[in-house]
């Protein structure tokens, strides 16, 4: 232990009640952000997880065309056409083609032809409840969603071997107060009305999701809404979805057809959560900031406190260097000490609120709080505390290595 280091220690059993404060807010300060962080995440990532396994990564939907202008040169006959814009026709004409071509693109895992349309559903509870008819291929389907492994009752199989058979959600089964094996009508307005078996139940865990979508096989969806042809759009998961951006740029680029990628879709609830991570980061910082601020009365109070035996030392030969580092080394020992337990009681808290009943029903669907741990959580909270704490011990070490032998002794120090 080098001379410097060991005269830290010294100074620092000094103040213990002083240093214990400010290591109990460098603990609660990294711990908190810790929690705060990996929930905000968790929920986060349920929420993305739950959306990219209903509705994909990316949705092929309405054809793009280009719509020109004509533009004259003066008085003479001559003319030219440019572009004006971009005009969307909607749906998809030739699913069958553009999924082919979907496929060429290397990171395209499945794609599902799917039939959309608003509805009025009707059971012997309730009449006329908004909802929306999804006409899809089931086996198709399950491959682009997670549908499969959201069935609360009843099973896939006996949607497959029933063809007026229905998926709907446990929201809007509870709301018409449906049961497995019970029948409704589904009324496409402009369409026509026809009934359907409840063949099993799915949980999605996302609130919008779960109360309002039904899902019949494409060919009773076609004859339901009277569409003999093409699809309203097809939706495509990929193996890399972080890529969905770039992959729809080419996709509309190759296709001709408007390509939604995931984070487009939920850009409004992927603000919000990046907002509250940032909110909640700043507010438990103010743990950290508490620390910093007794870190830096503490150490100023040594340096009042220790003015002869900063006189000795520097009377001994030690430099200002010397004796800056000193007081640097004491934040620094408080500041290991409270990263080290912060980051355990950070961890050790993480899991206790994974445990926590929590029933929500919003935009999301849960039993229990998300969270999600990363790496990068005990990075950003420790790389906080040592910013704050180090730069708030600065300025009374600085200040305790411009003492000078003198000035102290004749009582003049500053």
């Amino acid at each position: 232990m080098s001379p410097n280091l060991r005269i830290a220690f010294r100074f620092l059993t000094a103040k213990k009640r002083a240093m214990l404060m400010s290591l109990s807010c460098t603990v609660l300060g990294v711990g908190l952000f810790i929690v705060t962080q990996a929930t905000t995440s968790g929920f986060e990532k349920f929420f993305i997880k739950a959306i990219l396994g209903a509705d994909g990564a990316i949705r092929i939907e309405d054809k793009l065309q280009n719509t020109l202008r004509t533009i004259t040169a003066g008085n003479s006959d001559f003319y030219v056409r440019e572009k004006a814009g971009i005009r969307y026709i909607e749906g998809v004409d030739e699913p069958d083609l553009i999924i082919q071509a979907l496929h060429q693109f290397p990171n395209v895992a499945g794609a599902s032809k799917v039939i959309r349309s608003n509805a009025l559903v009707t059971s012997a509870f309730m009449n006329g409840y908004s909802a929306q008819v999804f006409g899809i291929n089931i086996d198709e389907h399950v491959k682009v969603s997670d549908l499969d492994q959201h069935i609360a009752a009843g099973s896939l199989d006996d949607f497959r071997q029933t063809p007026m058979g229905a998926l709907i959600g446990r929201e809007l089964a509870d709301r018409l107060q449906l049961a497995l094996g019970e029948s409704f009508f589904i009324d496409a307005r402009n369409a026509s009305s026809r009934h359907f078996r409840v063949a099993a139940i799915y949980e999605t865990g996302v609130s919008d999701i779960d109360k309002v979508r039904v899902f019949v096989h494409m060919s009773e969806a076609r004859s339901l809404l009277k569409k003999p042809s093409g699809v309203t759009f097809i939706q495509v998961s990929l193996r890399d979805p972080s890529r969905a951006q770039e992959d729809a740029a080419q996709m509309e680029e190759a296709l001709g057809h408007s390509a939604k990628p995931w984070q487009r879709r939920e850009k409004v609830w992927i603000g919000v959560f990046r907002a509250l991570a940032t909110s909640s980061g700043i507010t438990v910082t103010v743990f950290t900031l508490i620390a910093s601020l007794a870190m830096f009365n503490t150490l100023a109070m040594i340096v009042l406190e220790k003015t002869k035996d900063i006189a000795i030392l520097r009377s001994m030969g030690y430099e200002r260097r010397d004796i800056t580092q000193i007081f640097m080394w004491q934040a620094a020992i408080v500041l290991a000490i409270g990263a080290a337990v912060g980051s355990v009681f950070g961890a050790v808290a993480t899991w206790g609120v994974s445990k926590i009943p929590l029933e929500l029903h919003g935009i999301i669907v849960t039993k229990t709080y998300q969270v999600a741990p990363s790496p990068w959580h005990y990075v950003a909270a420790v790389a906080t505390a040592i910013v704050m704490v180090m730069v708030a011990s600065f300025f009374p070490a600085r200040r305790a290595a411009r003492l000078e032998p003198g000035d102290i002794v004749r009582g003049t120090a500053q």
